[in-house]
């Protein structure tokens, strides 16, 4: 073994403990950095070839290992915007050249322009439900957009979809054909009523009168009129008489449990007076002995509202709530995962991106498969242990005093060596 040797291989333990205390650092600063994963060093032996009695010292090389794949503890906020990731995926993320991210910080503030942004800068990315309902991009980025809660105007949509139950009484009369509610003749016959309100196109209001009447054993007629048509104080006729209602329905029902037989019509298509085609799914409906009852009355849509407030659950779906207290859903955010997350390469915004050792980037959606589920209202924190960093920099103060003392042994050896001849 030469003194060199010997030397080198202290200024290899030196600059291996230097690295250490260099992770240890950046842990204890950022162990209050909202989804922070901690980093480690990890030493591995170089040896080199060796001859005999001759010994020839190798020295120590690091590598540094990321724990991405432990989750920090979750801390709960009062903004709905902060999000959190309970169990596996990382959000997806952009910065302002347009570049794709994942990251665990999900401390989510509307911009200047609406777009949710985390303290680092990046926007939050998810897919709209501008065109329908979306779905995920397996693998890849395509179809993803800033998730934006802006509310720069007025938002109406139209009743398309709703449902309707209720009980229709066994015992009832049937009512002959001639004065049935679908004839929209004076006098009119039915045997219950109810009223809904839906939307127009432009978030109008309009009030529908639905006719349940009895025309038969087990067999219901359903007749809906817009209720502006309606003749004051008599409602029949609707507009003029003999004109049909805007839509008309027959319901048979099982006898033996007076469930609605499937078999026949379960729902309704009613063209809304300046809206859309609403069905309504009736499927809810019996026909047992006793009075009329409504169980459930349900359609979507909303009048001219602005954004209150933002809602997401745990499925991603991002819901903005109107002042009229009706709710709509605005983006679904998909979370991404790779094989190995740990082997992700770390960059600064505490984001990670795809590298050699990690695997491709999967997508899918939360609570779907081994996805994790996302907590509104939460943020992860670092997963730094102060106290076992704090001990890992003792040590590494240890042994670097002790890496030291090697190469400073080797340079007064050196210097007798040196001096033997004089």
């Amino acid at each position: 073994m030469s003194l060199y040797g010997m030397m080198r291989t202290g200024v290899s333990g030196m600059s291996a403990q230097a690295t250490r205390l260099s992770t240890v650092a950046d842990n204890i600063a950022n162990s209050g950095t909202t989804g922070y994963k901690s980093s480690k060093a990890e030493f591995s032996t170089l040896v080199l070839p060796s001859t005999g009695g001759s010994y020839n010292s190798g020295g120590v090389t690091s590598t540094i290992q990321t724990s991405i794949s432990s989750q920090g503890v979750l801390q709960y906020t009062t903004s709905t915007s902060d999000l959190a990731i309970s169990g596996d995926g990382f959000f997806v993320v952009q910065d302002s050249s347009g570049a794709m991210f994942l990251t665990r910080a999900g401390s989510f503030v509307p911009d200047s322009e609406g777009n949710l942004v985390n303290a680092a800068g990046f926007k939050l990315m998810g897919y709209s439900y501008a065109n329908g309902t979306p779905t995920v991009t397996a693998n890849g980025f395509n179809g993803l957009e800033a998730v934006n809660v802006a509310s720069t105007s007025l938002v109406a949509t139209a009743s398309t979809s709703g449902a309707y139950s209720a009980n229709l009484p066994a015992t009832a009369t049937a009512v002959a054909a001639g004065s049935l509610p679908s004839d929209n003749v004076a006098g009119s016959q039915y045997t219950a009523k109810t009223s809904m309100v839906v939307y127009d196109n432009t978030g109008g209001e309009r009030m529908l009168d639905v006719y349940f009447t009895k025309t038969g054993a087990n067999t219901w007629e359903v007749a809906v009129y817009d209720r502006a048509d309606a003749t004051p104080d008599t409602f029949f006729p609707y507009g003029t008489a003999g004109d049909p209602p805007l839509a008309t329905q027959t319901l048979t029902f099982d006898p033996t449990n007076g469930q609605l037989d499937t078999s026949g019509f379960t729902d309704i298509t009613i063209p809304v007076p300046g809206g859309q085609n609403l069905t309504i799914d009736l499927a809810g409906m019996t026909e047992l002995s006793t009075g009329f009852t409504t169980f459930d009355a349900y359609v979507n849509g909303n009048p001219p509202s602005s954004i209150q407030q933002v809602e997401i659950s745990q499925d991603g779906t991002v819901y903005a709530q109107y002042s009229d207290g009706s709710f709509r859903a605005l983006y679904r955010i998909p979370l991404a995962t790779v094989q190995s997350p740990d082997n992700l390469q770390v960059l600064p915004g505490n984001v990670f991106t795809q590298s050699s050792g990690s695997g491709s980037i999967r997508l899918g959606f939360p609570n779907e498969g081994k996805f994790g589920k996302v907590v509104s209202g939460a943020l992860e924190n670092s997963n730094v242990d102060v106290a076992t960093e704090l001990t890992s920099m003792i040590e590494a103060q240890r042994s670097y005093t002790a890496n030291s003392k090697v190469f400073q042994t080797g340079s007064e050896l050196m210097d007798i060596l040196v001096n033997l001849k004089r």
